[in-house]
């Protein structure tokens, strides 16, 4: 085989291995997710999480430059040499695509979290009714314990940088079968991307090639601890993005700090207000008057932030990730971010961790 073949022809091969390798989620837990992506994601941890900015959005721009450069240098004559060119293509798709997978995409084929901590993932109306009413209770304690009044929103002054500092924690107070789950060599960095991020609807991402899990500074303060601590969990090696929110919730409610517990409770607040909706519309609407209104102000300044940047962009980007983790094992799509609801709920029915007096 002539080598300019040789890595077009890898690219399909890696794909038919990667269809076979969804077959064995048990070989890949014990062989990659437990053995060789620990040893990846510390070396790239340890020798990047001291940087102080992201070296993997720079690697970006520079790849993007390349590219673009590439592209208007062969822009005369691009479709006459149609072989070559595609077949240069293919090759750096190729590369990309190995390299995202060996880095840190193989956990897409790992077992599901549920099936690992032993509960259900489906729930009735009356269960989400009933976690619904106890996060109300937790997140309006948690706002009047910070504000000392039930009608201001809750204002963070912590510094991004505190932050990142602060979300291990958490991780190291998990209990029940959620200790198991580790976080060592921090790696946390405010996105460059972050204005871009803005535009195409994402709080924050993890870069798989470089293992540092990005932020987006921009978005409102109060809701960085969960985005910080869901990046995390795919630094541990969780695929899933209903698994990472799980995850999430756990280590930022764990945490000691009430700022912390506040971004959780919130967070999870919303999304049970969001699927009682997806159930029936206007069903939240009887346990919202429930809700201190400096809660809702805080749900009302993250809606507005997100609302400035709606565009074309975001819709795009919203069908482009629904696409991509359906073609990686979460059938899901972006509604699979919401699934983590059920995880809740039966992890609480279980563990009885959410406690609102």
């Amino acid at each position: 085989m002539k080598k300019k073949y040789f890595l077009p022809v890898f690219l399909f091969v890696q794909i038919i291995l990667l269809k076979v390798l969804a077959l064995f989620p048990d070989f890949v837990e014990r062989y990659y997710s437990n053995a060789l992506y620990l040893y990846i994601s510390k070396i790239s941890r340890i020798f990047l999480g001291w940087i102080p900015f992201s070296v993997g959005d720079l690697c970006y721009t520079i790849l993007f430059f390349f590219i673009f450069r590439w592209i208007y240098k062969n822009r005369k004559g691009f479709f006459k040499n149609w072989k070559t060119n595609g077949l240069t293509v293919l090759s750096f798709v190729s590369v990309l695509y190995f390299l995202f997978h060996f880095l840190w995409g193989i956990n897409y084929y790992r077992i599901p979290l549920y099936e690992k901590i032993g509960i259900e993932k489906e729930y009735t109306k009356e269960q989400l009714i009933a976690l619904t009413q106890k996060l109300i209770t937790k997140t309006n304690q948690l706002q009047l314990q910070i504000e000392k009044d039930s009608t201001k929103k809750v204002v963070f002054n912590y510094s991004e940088q505190k932050m990142y500092e602060m979300s291990p924690n958490g991780y190291g107070l998990m209990t029940n079968q959620l200790s198991k789950i580790e976080y060592k060599n921090e790696s946390v960095k405010s996105s460059l991307y972050s204005l871009p991020l803005s535009y195409m609807g994402f709080g924050g991402y993890l870069n798989p090639f470089t293992n540092e899990a990005q932020v987006n500074y921009l978005k409102p303060k109060y809701t960085s601890p969960l985005t910080i601590c869901h990046e995390m969990a795919h630094q541990t090696g969780i695929g899933s993005e209903s698994d990472c929110n799980f995850i999430g919730f756990m280590a930022a409610s764990s945490n000691k700090d009430v700022y912390f517990q506040y971004s959780a409770y919130a967070f999870a607040l919303n999304y049970c207000l969001y699927n009682l909706e997806v159930m029936q519309e206007g069903s939240s609407k009887s346990y919202r008057k429930f809700i201190n209104k400096g809660v809702l102000e805080n749900f009302n300044e993250n809606k507005t932030f997100w609302k400035q940047y709606h565009s074309w962009i975001d819709t795009f980007f919203e069908y482009f990730y629904d696409k991509f983790l359906k073609f990686n094992q979460q059938k899901d799509g972006m509604e699979s971010y919401s699934k983590f609801v059920g995880l809740l709920i039966n992890y609480d029915l279980k563990y009885d961790v959410i406690h609102a007096n």
